[in-house]
């Protein structure tokens, strides 16, 4: 052991008028604790960890208010969280994880830049197209550089300088990087940040059918990590947002504080985020009613036009306006969907091929000559910057009121076809409980959830704008396509807390608990400080990790630290179970941290016990 440890003469050490063993019965104990110290065990009194007794200010979700109580992390500022060791040693459990996962799977592991050349995302198209999120500054030499938010720019440039066969296809590679993303809405502790760790990995393929097969071994290793995490998720089409590409899906979380939206059939045929999902509409078809003009004054949303004229909403046509540009020029995006339900944002963009929608302001929209509040497509001028886009529910169902385009006016009877035309029709609606699955036959749900994975078919949409390509058996020059996968490693710590908790703290699962086994010792009697070192000693043989609770506390305190703690095991040692005797050395409390009642167990059984509950 390096001589510094012993620099400073440790105040509870015999000292030598104190004999070789010491008057004072703490020396010898504490002499025995400091050397098992140094082997391995971990002891609470010389651990940096501090536990708060009350929920922080502002934290509301589970996982947030465990992490700060339990002494896992510290706030530095919004969205900014220094890990402490305790959660250190979770999230190296948690990599380790994904680490064997990853190696199952031929994955090769990189490490890339955090700060990168800003022409890389230019040749992407990204540097353009993502907002105040991507942090963009001048290195000293003025240099256009970002932090990057994600890698898929820096691993094509990987990929285009080791790539030149087709000998070498199919490959993934893979890194734990840290990433900073401008977050606006930073929220929930670790579920988002601005900061944090992601597990990023890349695939490379000669073509669609290898980047499928490989996309399902991709999704079982998923899987795989996430069971191990303790966690069964539900998985969901989704957007494929900035990331771009073909297919995309989501590992979610079930949890009432969840910021998405799922939709999910009841008999579990299908499930989408909400942003994506398609659902059966049933349109009701009447003849067609002549178009009538009635006054609506004042009545400018669907509850007061519903209201006045005595209608339920789905008799109503709502018109959502946008503003975006297409082809450098700045559009008006007239939407328009049954007043029952809502637009979805995501399925405009993605119809639109444009990086952004907002709202658009009255200004704007009254230079198309349509009035806020009573817009309408009905009798504007045809324009190229003005986009009306129909939802299914308005083109195939008939006779609704919309807005006239005239202030305090409505019409009646409005019919998609006879009173205007679009050809931009489809699904634009935000999918809603109780409606049917695309096929019709079970009904569906809407549950919240937190995203804790993702994976893209991307396709060749980086490799293609940034020139990476390979020679083919004759010697042409192809593009491969690519995968992407991600997971977010704090927020799967997060997560894991947010699946398995009780009002007290985390239940850990047992392959990303912080520590094997919480020993502590209630009373510090000779005899039971002595068994506690023996049982380090032996524990620490069989291959577990200890953590000690040696503080001179009450034992209130440290049964409420141990359970924000949440070791899958706790182990207590007094005075009293010792002298209960026989040939076992005494009996200790054993305590799954998932139980509410412990038992006594025979000191000498709990070496067996522990390998048995850790092999299992």
């Amino acid at each position: 052991m390096p001589s510094f440890f012993f620099s400073t003469p440790d105040p509870r050490l015999p000292t030598p008028d104190q004999g070789p063993l010491g008057a004072n019965r703490e020396g010898l104990l504490s002499l025995v604790l400091l050397g098992f110290f140094y082997l391995s065990a971990m002891l609470v009194s010389q651990y940096l960890v501090k536990t708060l007794r009350e929920s922080p200010s502002g934290a509301e979700l589970p996982s947030h208010i465990f992490l700060l109580r339990g002494g896992y992390i510290k706030q530095l500022a919004s969205g900014l969280y220094s890990i402490l060791p305790l959660g250190k040693r979770v999230l190296n459990k948690i990599e380790a994880v994904i680490r064997n996962e990853m190696d199952k799977i031929s994955g090769q592991e990189v490490d890339l830049p955090l700060v990168q050349p800003a022409e890389l995302w230019m040749e992407s198209g990204r540097y353009g197209a993502i907002g105040a999120e991507l942090l963009r500054f001048k290195d000293r030499g003025e240099h256009h550089m970002v932090l990057a938010m994600t890698h898929e720019e820096a691993i094509t440039d990987l990929a285009r300088y080791m790539l030149s066969s087709y000998k070498q296809l199919p490959f993934m590679i893979w890194q734990f990087k840290l990433k900073f993303r401008d977050e606006p809405r930073a929220r929930g502790g670790l579920v988002r940040v601005r900061e944090f760790i992601m597990k990023d990995a890349y695939s490379f393929h000669r073509d669609d059918a290898d980047l499928d097969a490989y996309y399902q071994r991709a999704y079982q290793a998923y899987e795989n990590i996430f069971a191990r995490a303790g966690i069964k998720p539900i998985v969901v089409k989704s957007d494929t947002g900035i990331m771009g590409g073909k297919i995309a899906h989501e590992f979610m979380l079930e949890s009432g504080y969840g910021e998405d939206y799922l939709i999910i059939s009841q008999d579990g045929s299908y499930s989408a985020n909400q942003e994506i999902a398609e659902f059966h509409r049933e349109h009701a078809k009447a003849a067609p009613l002549p178009l009538e003009k009635v006054a609506t004054p004042g009545k400018k949303t669907i509850e007061d036009v519903s209201a006045f004229m005595g209608i339920t909403a789905a008799e109503t046509m709502k018109a959502v306006l946008f503003e975006t540009e297409q082809d450098k020029k700045k559009c008006l995006v007239l939407g328009l969907i049954r007043g029952d339900l809502d637009i979805s944002e995501v399925k405009l963009r993605n119809y639109l091929k444009v990086p952004w929608l907002l709202p658009a302001s009255e200004e704007f929209i009254r230079s198309f000559g349509v009035v806020p509040g009573f817009a309408s497509p009905i009798g504007i001028p045809e324009r190229k910057d003005l986009l009306v886009l129909t939802d299914l529910s308005v083109s195939e169902g008939n006779n609704l009121v919309g807005g006239a385009n005239e202030e305090g006016f409505h019409y009646k009877h409005v019919n998609f076809r006879r009173d205007f035309q679009s050809p931009h029709c489809g699904d634009f609606a935000k999918a809603q409980e109780g409606y049917l699955a695309p096929d019709g036959k079970s009904i569906l749900r809407a549950v919240r959830g937190i995203e804790i994975g993702n994976i893209f078919k991307l396709g060749t949409k980086f490799t293609q704008s940034m020139g990476c390509s390979y020679l083919d058996e004759e010697g042409k020059q192809q593009t491969p396509t690519m995968g992407c996968y991600g997971i977010g490693v704090g927020r799967l710590m997060a997560a894991a807390i947010e699946n398995s908790h009780d009002e007290f703290g985390p239940i850990w699962p047992k392959e990303i608990a912080p520590f094997h086994v919480h020993l502590l010792n209630i009373g510090r009697e000779p005899e039971v400080m002595e068994t506690c070192a023996k049982l380090m000693a032996e524990w620490e043989g069989l291959g577990l990790e200890v953590l000690f609770d040696d503080r001179d506390e009450r034992p209130g305190v440290k049964f409420k630290d141990a359970d924000l703690w949440g070791i899958p095991i706790r182990i207590a040692v007094g005075k009293k179970g010792l002298a209960e005797g026989g040939p076992q050395g005494g009996l200790a409390e054993w305590k799954p941290r998932k139980d509410k009642d412990f038992t006594k167990v025979p000191v000498g059984e709990l070496g067996k016990r522990l390998q048995e509950f850790y092999s299992t």
